[in-house]
């Protein structure tokens, strides 16, 4: 079995890695192969090449939002599944930052289309991945006041 830290950050690279070095094999393919579903459903390499050289607009037309609005809590599930496996996630409420973050990108995911900063239009991409930022923040804020509380 992997270290959690590990675990997490395979999961990150690819969801269900995590699950496979934690030899939960089963599991492992079953959310390596959600993962590739709705990867495919959603154009999400597509939307991710054009985001990366800076085609916005045509990564925005690409996505299919009827299937990537699954992708950020099957993407957090599977990082905290792994990484729970894995030893980690021992204190109480460890899981919010995780939860947090699913929220929070998926709600860019619905905004991403509109949001600019600084007069720039992120995209599909980009913008729901600085929403990880306030996500994590929140669920360690809220972990902080519910234990303290």
């Amino acid at each position: 079995m992997a270290n959690s830290k590990e675990a997490l950050l395979w999961s990150i690279a690819l969801p269900g890695f995590g699950q496979l070095l934690n030899g939960k094999y089963l599991k492992g393919i079953i959310f390596i192969s959600i993962e590739f579903i709705i990867n495919v459903q959603t154009h999400f390499n597509k939307i991710i090449l054009y985001s990366f050289n800076g085609d916005i607009e045509k990564a925005i037309e690409r996505t299919e939002y009827q299937w990537i609005m699954f992708y950020p809590c099957v993407y957090f599930f599977v990082m905290w599944d792994a990484y729970k496996d894995a030893g980690g996630g021992k204190e109480p409420y460890s899981y919010l930052p995780f939860i947090f973050s699913a929220y929070f990108v998926t709600v860019g995911l619905m905004y991403s289309e509109i949001i600019k900063i600084f007069g720039l239009l992120f995209g599909t991409v980009w913008f729901p991945m600085l929403c990880v930022i306030p996500g994590v923040v929140t669920g360690i804020l809220l972990k902080k006041i519910i234990r303290n509380g």
